[in-house]
């Protein structure tokens, strides 16, 4: 088994990248295993440009093969907020209920539905060189804060085909269709064959 170091600290996205991998030859550990991990700044202007930032600095601090990504949502009547801010959209330290409260009021403004995306880039990097994947996931968002099995925006977003929540769905069932799921499953493909 070889070590891939998730930079993440988010026990919620490990569970969910410990699956995808799981049965590969890779153990995935994550910062929950180095308690005092660097934090790093994500200030690109695309989701790539934060899963690398993320990438190459627990890299450099670790000198372990690093998987990261930067994923988030996408509300095509908000000109496509709040994107690559998702993670801090009420602010630098706003939880998963304040963002969600400031995404509900801004989207109360349109009509129903509130169509969306959930887009994701997920890398791999070792020091030489990047992998990277993208996934997608359409939807909605609702206004109802449905299920417990997801978190940040999970709760609230509807996918196409879909009367659950991402939240009201299994890890299997989510990771079957979603946008971290779709990436880092892609992700996984392309590193078997390194």
């Amino acid at each position: 088994m070889r070590d891939l170091l998730l930079a993440s600290k988010n026990p919620g996205k490990l569970r969910e990248i410990k699956d995808i991998f799981a049965g590969t030859k890779y153990n995935i550990i994550s910062l929950l295993d180095f308690p005092n991990s660097p934090d790093v700044v994500e200030d690109a202007a695309t989701f790539e440009g934060n899963a690398k930032l993320k990438a190459k600095a627990i890299f450099e601090k670790y000198n372990v093969p690093v998987i990261a990504d930067d994923s988030g949502i996408m509300l095509y009547q908000l000109g496509n907020r709040p994107g690559v801010h998702s993670a801090r959209y009420a602010g630098e330290h706003a939880t998963d209920a304040d963002n969600n409260k400031k995404l509900l009021h801004e989207l109360a403004l349109f009509p129903s539905p509130h169509k969306g995306e959930y887009a994701c880039c997920a890398v791999y990097f070792d020091g030489e060189q990047y992998v990277v994947s993208f996934g997608r996931l359409t939807g909605k968002i609702i206004f109802d804060a449905r299920g417990s099995n997801g978190f940040g925006y999970d709760p609230y977003f509807a996918p196409d085909g879909y009367e659950q929540t991402m939240a009201e769905l299994s890890m299997e069932d989510k990771n079957a269709i979603s946008h971290r799921g779709k990436a880092f499953a892609d992700l996984q493909s392309k590193l078997s064959n390194l």
